[in-house]
């Protein structure tokens, strides 16, 4: 009895340090628990924020930017009167835009109903404000094109068509083609339920007087510009030149582009500038950019303007703020040609640039920041 007796007295403090010992284990590794659990749902929450401060601050969810024409427009031949309503036009085409991209409308969209606004204005070298040709009629040009599919329409020299990025719009919609011209492509537009007016709504009074200025004076005229043309070509000779257009990124992370114009005052045998070439005057590619161009729209071409922008991007990995400025000042303007574009990358930088002395421009991000400009020093 007494060996058993102690036997259990020897065991019984052993069986008291193991449960203790079980104890601060589970106890420890408890604690562990908890920590090692902190420590992710801090990290957790760190990396949401830096999601949110990236969506928010850095990766706009769209914008847009538009132009009305580059030029030598110069802030003494303005009066007061007549730059108010070009700011005021301006804002409601960026605005109209804006409001459809904020309700979650597509960049194709807005750019449409954008270029429609200042189409209707008489302020501006496209739709109801074109210039007129050397036979005295008015022969309108426009083009479209969608990032994400690559898809485009264009339309050139047409004479009834009363908003011409509709027909453009269609052309890429509702065919096969890419651009369609004259009679082929007014027919094209009453087939399809465009707007069709008598030529004699394009009718200014300002833009008839411009035709009747050139022909006298045997000289190129830019857009805008009431005063001597800055500049003058032998071989093509007596036109002016001025365009509408619009870039833009919708919150799915779609661009595109558009461009529409009078063409160039006192133009002769059916010329056509670069606003319906894709690639000069319209661009968009959701792996790039989205650019619209005005300017003298035979370097422009020359220059392939619009896509070489989208290219500089896509294969040296430059900024759209340098390869703008290096196409638009060292690439055409060594050509001798002048001009400007407006551009909104995917990541929703947007540009303005042009070696003129100013560009009728606007644009707004998707914080409702709106900037409207006319000329080169603001």
């Amino acid at each position: 009895m007494s060996s058993v007796s102690k036997y259990q007295l020897k065991i019984v403090p052993l069986k008291a340090n193991n449960n203790l010992l079980m104890k601060r284990i589970t106890l420890l590794i408890l604690m562990l628990t908890l920590c090692y659990a902190c420590k992710e749902s801090k990290s957790e929450n760190s990396s949401t924020k830096d999601s949110e401060t990236e969506l928010k601050g850095e990766t706009p969810e769209f914008a847009i930017v538009i132009h009305g024409g580059a030029g030598t427009i110069l802030k003494k031949n303005m009066t007061p009167e007549k730059e108010a309503a070009y700011n005021a036009v301006l804002e409601e085409a960026i605005r109209t835009g804006y409001d459809i991209l904020k309700n979650g409308g597509t960049s194709l969209d807005a750019v449409t109903k954008t270029i429609n606004v200042m189409e209707d204005s008489p302020l501006f070298n496209a739709g109801k404000g074109s210039v007129f040709t050397n036979a005295e009629t008015n022969e309108l040009d426009a083009s479209i094109m969608d990032g994400q599919t690559l898809n485009a329409g264009a339309s050139a020299g047409t004479t009834t068509v009363r908003n011409p990025i509709d027909l453009a719009r269609a052309v890429m919609d509702n065919s096969p083609h890419v651009m369609l011209s004259g009679k082929g492509a007014e027919t094209f537009a009453q087939e399809h339920g465009l707007d069709l007016v008598a030529p004699d709504y394009f009718y200014t009074e300002n833009r008839f007087n411009s035709l009747k200025r050139a022909k006298d004076q045997e000289k190129i005229e830019l857009d805008h510009d009431d005063q001597q043309a800055s500049f003058y070509d032998p071989e093509i000779k007596n036109f002016k030149y001025g365009t509408v257009g619009c870039a833009a990124l919708d919150k799915n992370g779609n661009l595109a582009a558009g461009t529409s114009t009078g063409g160039m005052t006192n133009k002769r045998w059916g010329r056509i500038g670069d606003a319906p070439i894709i690639g000069s005057g319209t661009y968009a590619n959701n792996e790039t950019c989205a650019v619209s161009s005005t300017g003298w729209g035979e370097y422009f071409i020359r220059a392939q303007v619009a896509h070489d922008i989208s290219a500089m991007i896509e294969y040296k990995g430059v900024s759209l703020a340098e390869a703008a400025y290096e196409v638009i000042h060292n690439k055409m303007g060594k050509l001798g040609g002048t001009g400007g574009i407006v551009a909104v990358d995917k990541n929703g930088e947007m540009v303005f640039e042009f070696n003129t002395e100013g560009m009728y421009r606007a644009s707004m991000n998707d914080q409702g920041d709106i900037k409207v400009e006319i000329y080169e020093k603001q």
